[in-house]
C-alpha cells in the first residue's frame, strides 16, 4: 500500500484559507482578521500563516494594503489568470505550438460569441485598431511598436466582446506568449504585416455583420496562421 503523499504545513494553510473563502467565510473585498486570530484559528506558527499568505498574494487571492492588514481581492477571472499568464510566459519554446492550438480553440469560440453582443463603440474601436495597423512598419510608414500594441488591443476587445469575463482572461494570458511571436514575424518578414491586416479585417467585417460562424472560422484561421509563423521560425520564439 502506498502512504499518501504528505504535504507542508503551509501547503495545508493555504488550502485551509483557499477553503475559508470558497465557503463564503471571507467575501472578496473582505478584510482577513488579523495575524493573531488566524494563528490561532489555523492552529499554525507566524512563519507558517505568513508564508500562505505570500503565496496565495502572489497568484491573486489575497492583496496586502501596508498598514491596514490583509484583503481577500475582488477574486476577478483576470486576476487569478495572471498565473496562468506567467506560466505562458515561462513555458518552454516546445510547448508554444501547444499553447497556440488551445488559444486557436478559445479565440475561435470568444468570436463567435461577440458576433452577437459586440456593441456599436466596440466595434469603433477596432477600426481605430486596424487604422493603425494600416501603416506598415516595414514601409516607414508605421511604427512596429504600435503595430503589435494595435494587434494585441484588436484582440483584447474581440474576446471582451464575448461577454465571458474567464474565456476573455483565458485568451488574454495565452495571447501573451505569442506576443514575441508577432514581433519576430514582424521584423523578420516583409510584407507580413499585409497579410495580417487582411485576417484582422476579416474578423472585424465577421463581427461587423454579427456571423458568428465566419467569425469563428476567420478568428481560427489567424491564429492558425501565427501557428504556421513559428513551426517554421528559422529562430527560437523567446
Amino acid at each position: 500500500m502506498v502512504a499518501p503523499a504528505r504535504t507542508s504545513v503551509t501547503e495545508d494553510t493555504i488550502e485551509r484559507i483557499k477553503a475559508m473563502i470558497a465557503r463564503g467565510e471571507f467575501a472578496p473585498g473582505e478584510r482577513l482578521p488579523t495575524e493573531r486570530e488566524l494563528v490561532v484559528r489555523l492552529g499554525v506558527s507566524r512563519s507558517s500563516l505568513r508564508e500562505a499568505i505570500r503565496a496565495l498574494t502572489l497568484v491573486g487571492v489575497l492583496e496586502a494594503r501596508q498598514g491596514d492588514g490583509t484583503y481577500v481581492t475582488s477574486l476577478a477571472p483576470h486576476l487569478l489568470l495572471d498565473a496562468v499568464a506567467t506560466l505562458v510566459e515561462l513555458s518552454p519554446d516546445a510547448t508554444a505550438l501547444e499553447l497556440l492550438a488551445v488559444r486557436r480553440v478559445l479565440e475561435a469560440a470568444a468570436a463567435a460569441q461577440a458576433a452577437s453582443r459586440i456593441t456599436a463603440v466596440e466595434l469603433a474601436e477596432l477600426a481605430r485598431c486596424l487604422e493603425v495597423m494600416r501603416h506598415d512598419p516595414h514601409t516607414g510608414d508605421g511604427d512596429l511598436d504600435e503595430a503589435i500594441a494595435a494587434d494585441l488591443r484588436f484582440h483584447e476587445i474581440m474576446v471582451r466582446a464575448s461577454g465571458n469575463a474567464v474565456l476573455a482572461a483565458f485568451c488574454t494570458a495565452l495571447g501573451s506568449r505569442t506576443l514575441r511571436a508577432r514581433v519576430k514575424r514582424g521584423r523578420l518578414e516583409r510584407g507580413v504585416f499585409g497579410q495580417s491586416l487582411h485576417e484582422h479585417e476579416a474578423i472585424y467585417e465577421a463581427l461587423h455583420d454579427r456571423d458568428p460562424s465566419r467569425a469563428a472560422a476567420v478568428a481560427a484561421s489567424h491564429i492558425a496562421s501565427v501557428e504556421a509563423f513559428v513551426r517554421h521560425a528559422p529562430v527560437p520564439v523567446d
